[in-house]
């Protein structure tokens, strides 16, 4: 996602003179922890006591001094204009921001400058990390008060939705800033919207780019059956399994077998055999059963029908010949005709 505003500083070339202050141990202990150095992986506490023999805790301690040196030094007084300037580019995208998607903004697949950024934020007091939990990603902010309100209207976005609920981005969106109105009246809320959502782990979109719930399996499709969900929905009528076998493998790359497709769909609740091979889902309005079931459960809807009105509300449900209804019609041990000629339960 492209961001508001330019940042015209080299990260590479302020952490180094930063670090060069430091004494040796304390500077080569901060390169390892945040990947400054030639390998940008970022090493934990464990690896990097491995490496000196001493045990996490003391790397730590290494680790807190180097950035209190750094926070004293001169150099880092001086870096006052940068950290504003870093500050105001956070500011233009909301004030809160995915770790990862803020730093890839700002240098895409280059590591090693998102790395030597991310340094830059951890030990300037304009940023605050929020370190990652069960609901949200790694996120820094500007404003920690501003922070905790869009938490807590993502959490109210996320109770909105069921399992089963797909929406599309633009209703989604619609939704947040709904939630947002009491938080900020900003004319770039939209903007802000789309990019605070990034930060939530509970709500994420399918191959589709329908958004639901992380959990749900119309966004996580763990099987056959899932993305045969998505197919039907996608093309809104009753398609044979051999089709929707086909669909799945066009439209999602996965290989799917008919006869697995229809062995998966049988089982499920969310389709119904709706003709010969015919699959259509539940949430349609389609029951399931045969035709004998579906005639029986009109007529105890509905008492006495007509023959049409009979073979109208069957030909909704099912994909069969008028004739096919017919003959069902004739069996006496379900149905008989009353005084006026119409059906009714026998």
């Amino acid at each position: 996602m492209e961001i508001d505003g330019n940042l015209n500083i080299k990260p590479k070339e302020i952490t180094k003179k930063i670090l060069e202050q430091l004494p040796e141990r304390s500077r080569d202990v901060l390169i390892k922890r945040y990947g400054l150095g030639k390998n940008t992986t970022r090493m934990t506490l464990e690896a990097i006591g491995g490496e000196y023999k001493i045990t996490r805790e003391r790397v730590r301690q290494i680790e807190n001094f180097g950035l209190s040196l750094i926070k004293k030094s001169k150099i880092y007084a001086g870096s006052q204009p940068v950290f504003n300037q870093l500050k105001k580019v956070l500011d233009n995208c909301g004030g809160i921001v995915h770790e990862q998607d803020f730093l890839e903004s700002l240098f895409k697949k280059d590591k090693s400058n998102q790395n030597h950024l991310h340094f830059l934020m951890v030990i300037s007091d304009a940023f605050t990390k929020i370190r990652e939990d069960e609901e949200f990603h790694h996120r820094w902010t500007t404003n920690p008060e501003l922070a905790e309100k869009v938490h807590t209207s993502l959490k109210n976005l996320c109770q909105s939705f069921t399992s089963s609920d797909l929406i599309s981005e633009t209703e989604l969106i619609s939704r947040f800033i709904k939630e947002l109105k009491e938080v900020t009246d900003d004319p770039k809320l939209e903007n802000f919207a789309t990019r605070w959502l990034a930060i939530s782990k509970s709500l994420s979109k399918n191959p589709l780019g329908e958004w639901g719930l992380s959990s749900s399996p119309n966004v996580r499709m763990r099987g056959i059956r899932d993305y045969a969900y998505l197919v039907l929905r996608q093309v809104k009528e009753p398609l044979h399994f051999g089709d929707v076998a086909k669909k799945i493998s066009k439209t999602f790359g996965k290989k799917a077998h008919s006869a697995t497709c229809h062995n998966e769909l049988i089982k499920d609740n969310r389709f119904v055999l709706v003709g010969r091979g015919l699959y259509a889902l539940t949430e349609w309005g389609y029951s399931k059963g045969t035709v004998v079931e579906v005639i029986k459960k009109i007529l105890a809807e509905g008492g006495s029908l007509s023959r049409e009105d009979i073979i109208a509300r069957v030909l909704k449900e099912r994909k069969v010949k008028e004739n096919t209804v017919l003959v069902n019609l004739q069996n006496g041990d379900y149905f008989k005709k009353d005084k006026d000629g119409n059906y009714v339960l026998a």
